[in-house]
């Protein structure tokens, strides 16, 4: 994590005491979030995260920024503070008030955000196996919530096993996403992901596939997945903000193929895509020159 952080108005030090025992959110995690590349100070496909947060956040009752530009402006002023013009960006809204332990709090919501360096995912990543992980019939499956507690319990007991992911799969025996992560396969010139309704998270970068990346001779879409269809599939990728397309390079007790080269070529239209944003972005709002804190 970088030297500042966002905290409602105010940029202030990491290490400053901020946050209060009776934020509600905080005791029950009770809050959304979302996790934005920054690529030459823009935040990539801010447009996205601030609907799906928006949503969820409907969903869960939290109470939420009605202007969008109320949060860029502030996450903006993040990056230039951290110089974090290449980065990651984590952006929570938490709720602060409802149930037995509230406290004192002249807020309905706290806006947090962080910044920190992007990570190194290496040449592939090796998926371990959870059964009944995921509640695909649930109202709140698919809310992108920061109750993340069973998510990174499954991710530290797989990296235990000397893992790097965990595959989840829902009360259905179907296949939905890992811990932070959706799953794509390729079988020829067709790719395929799970459907919302198996319980996984709408991610920014899954959508960007559905929707708007498009590589000629190659169909995006999505379909019921088992663990059988990965065995069979060419190929079997992941997809995140921080990621982009991460090849899978072994599952847990299947044996997987690399055979097919759609990912390779869904990657490179996705990083045309993605620079093109940034030049839009770069032309609609030019940088500001401010100087970060002292």
């Amino acid at each position: 994590m970088h030297r500042f952080v966002l905290h409602n108005d105010h940029i202030r030090e990491c290490s400053e005491k901020l946050l209060s025992p009776g934020q509600v959110g905080l005791l029950a995690g009770w809050g959304v979030f979302s996790t934005i590349r920054v690529s030459r100070g823009v935040l990539f496909a801010f447009e996205r995260h601030w609907t799906r947060m928006q949503r969820d956040a409907g969903v869960l009752r939290v109470p939420f920024p009605s202007d969008p530009e109320y949060m860029r402006t502030r996450l903006l002023e993040l990056v230039t503070a951290n110089q974090a013009e290449n980065a990651v960006l984590r952006v929570v809204v938490v709720r602060n008030r409802g149930g037995t332990w509230e406290g004192p709090n002249d807020r309905d919501f706290d806006l947090i955000a962080l910044t920190g360096d992007l990570h190194d995912w290496g040449a592939g990543a090796r998926l371990a196996v959870e059964h009944d992980a995921r509640h695909a019939a649930c109202t709140y499956s698919g809310t992108k919530t920061i109750s993340w507690a069973l998510n990174l319990a499954f991710l530290e007991e797989a990296q235990s096993r000397g893992f790097d992911e965990v595959l989840l799969l829902n009360e259905c025996g179907e296949v939905s996403e890992c811990a932070s992560a959706n799953v794509f396969i390729s079988k020829g010139d067709q790719v395929w992901t799970p459907p919302l309704h198996s319980g996984c998270l709408p991610g920014v970068t899954r959508e960007l596939l559905l929707t708007e990346v498009r590589m000629a001779g190659i169909t995006a879409g999505e379909k019921v997945l088992r663990l059988q269809d990965l065995e069979e599939a060419d190929e079997v990728f992941i997809t995140s903000t921080t990621r982009d397309l991460l090849p899978v390079l072994w599952i847990e007790g299947l044996e997987i193929r690399q055979a097919g080269t759609a990912r390779s070529e869904l990657q490179r239209a996705f990083g045309r895509y993605l620079a093109a944003y940034v030049a839009q972005q770069k032309e609609l709002v030019p940088s500001a020159d401010r100087e970060p804190p002292a």
